[in-house]
């Protein structure tokens, strides 16, 4: 089950590269995120985020439970692929100006207004949360009371006067990036079974037998919750389904 969402804003020579782990709850059947996790360097090569992405992604709390999205506005797909390579199965984010969301495979074009959008909903609705106990904490506030947007009344896109325009805003990107794709991502939470006829009254008791193939097995894992007695929902099921295969 995918619980964090890793956002990495990938720095270009002299900029800074930057990492945000968020933490996805629910609390009376809203999305609160928590941040959990604030890193950013400078001057490493990409070879060695890769290295360092690599430790963090197969940690222990987040192993199997995270899923890492990169901005690959600036740096291009070539960098991107560099972390397919590296099995971190990265969700590439390509940021423009218009006012459509489109995705190619797991390469999606997300215009900034989404983004920003986004966070200001988490904001004002306290259901993003950031701990003044991370180190760079301070850091990640200044650059949202720094940030501001506008819309050009001329072509209606938006321009941005803190967005790869002024200081460093590396967290703030690597956020808004998290909590974007931790809204759209909509986990699988429906499978079919074979009927009850089908199983053996010992399968419900042996790890090995077909109730418990079933549930231990990748496919199984991957789907979400296996309640007894809940009748199968199938408009749900291919509702969930399809948006899978949209995000995927």
């Amino acid at each position: 089950m995918v619980k964090f969402f890793v956002g990495l804003d990938l720095g270009q020579a002299n900029d800074y590269t930057a990492l945000v782990v968020l933490e996805k709850h629910y609390e009376k059947n809203e999305s609160v995120y928590d941040v959990v996790k604030l890193e950013r360097t400078r001057g490493m090569p990409y070879p060695g985020i890769i290295e360092k992405t690599q430790e963090i992604m197969r940690s222990p709390a987040l192993v199997n439970e995270a899923i890492l999205i990169v901005d690959q506005t600036g740096v291009g797909r070539p960098v991107v692929d560099s972390f397919r390579k590296a099995k971190l199965r990265p969700i590439g984010i390509m940021i423009h100006g218009g006012d459509k969301v489109g995705h190619d495979g797991s390469t999606w074009r997300v215009p900034k207004r989404d983004l920003v959008g986004m966070l200001q909903v988490l904001l004002q609705n306290s259901r993003l949360r950031v701990s003044w106990k991370l180190r760079l904490a301070k850091i990640l506030s200044g650059e949202m009371l720094n940030f501001k947007a506008k819309i050009d009344q001329a072509t209606a896109h938006d321009s941005y006067s803190a967005w790869r325009e002024a200081d460093h805003d590396d967290l703030l990107l690597a956020l808004a990036m998290a909590v974007w794709y931790g809204e759209r991502f909509k986990p699988r939470r429906y499978f079919k079974v074979p009927p009850v006829a089908a199983f053996n009254s010992n399968d419900f008791e042996n790890p090995g037998g077909a109730v418990g193939a079933l549930l231990n097995s990748p496919w199984g894992r991957a789907q979400g919750s296996f309640v007894m007695g809940r009748p199968f929902d199938q408009a749900a099921f291919e509702a969930d389904e399809a948006e899978a295969r949209r995000q995927v």
